[in-house]
């Protein structure tokens, strides 16, 4: 089939490969346009783009799509489908029409559970068993289309965001695959109006810890918010990123350092951190972070 790929982040580069590999027409590579990154503040293409240009495809990173201008040159690709990706521009009518088949999402979550922007995040934060990658035909509403295909899977007991996030992103680039190679035999699912959610986009206002919560939510809390922002709390005066960690037994003061593994209690319970980060320091474990960072059982985080 001819494609277009609309898609921005490392989410986005397996699927791109995917559709590569299985032989598929990529007509061009839409993406967000290169963002000021690094020390020196210079533009750094998206992981798309860089991935793209390896390839050799085309690449186009306009600002809006709402223009005549943009429109008309996307119209003029001919495509027999978009696929899109974790894109972060709003599809305006004139272009979800424009090619063949339309426009199909590759969306992280169940739907209709945890439409929006951060859907793996809120999935672990808020204590789901599972989730999974949807392919839906793309609409004007919010992630409100119909689902041509579905994948579910587990969420481990200790997987992070940056975890769950590799392993749906290889899932979803399996499934497109799949759902292009049959896509004239399958039947559009329209979304049940039961059991909407929304993954509001991840504020960094949610990640400073209370101990004071119960640990089931704290440890959700560090595991959903990791690597970014990456939850935090003040160990002897420094802030100190908690970037994995896993249910323990105990019980506590609330934020008080139990054993001499960075086991601390919480409201209800106690959470062991598994990887921690100063500031200017790489993620460590635990035995590497308290032999440049002694923490004392006794101590108040």
């Amino acid at each position: 089939m001819r494609i277009v790929f609309m898609g921005t982040p490392e989410f986005s580069v397996p699927v791109l490969d995917a559709l590569v590999d299985a032989g598929h027409e990529i007509a061009a590579v839409y993406c967000q346009p290169p963002r000021p990154a690094g020390r020196g503040k210079k533009d750094r293409p998206a992981p798309v783009h860089a991935r793209a240009a390896a390839l050799g495809l085309e690449v186009r990173h306009p600002v809006s799509l709402r223009s005549g201008e943009v429109q008309d040159a996307f119209a003029a690709l001919q495509a027999d489908v978009a696929v899109v990706v974790a894109y972060g521009l709003i599809l305006p009518q004139v272009i979800l029409d424009s090619p063949k088949h339309g426009c199909l999402n590759i969306h992280a979550s169940l739907l209709p559970r945890w439409r929006g922007a951060a859907p793996i995040h809120r999935a672990i934060m808020a204590g789901d068993a599972e989730t999974g990658v949807c392919i839906m035909q793309m609409e004007a509403g919010l992630d409100t289309g119909p689902v041509l295909l579905r994948e579910a899977t587990e969420i481990g007991a200790e997987e992070t965001t940056a975890r769950l996030h590799d392993r749906l992103s290889k899932m979803g680039a399996a499934l497109i695959a799949d759902t292009l190679s049959r896509l004239p035999e399958l039947t559009p699912e329209v979304q049940p109006k039961a059991g909407v959610t929304y993954a509001e986009k991840i504020d960094k206002s949610e990640a400073q810890i209370d101990w004071t919560r119960p640990a089931a939510e704290v440890d959700r809390q560090i595991r959903g918010l990791s690597p970014f922002p990456g939850a935090w709390c003040d160990i002897k005066g420094q802030r100190v990123k908690l970037l994995a960690s896993r249910r323990a037994k105990g019980q506590g003061a609330p934020g008080e350092v139990l054993d001499d593994n960075l086991t601390i209690a919480c409201g209800s319970g106690a959470v062991q951190l598994l990887r921690l980060q100063r500031a200017g320091k790489s993620a460590q474990d635990p035995e590497v972070f308290l032999r440049g960072y002694p923490v004392s059982k006794g101590c108040r985080l």
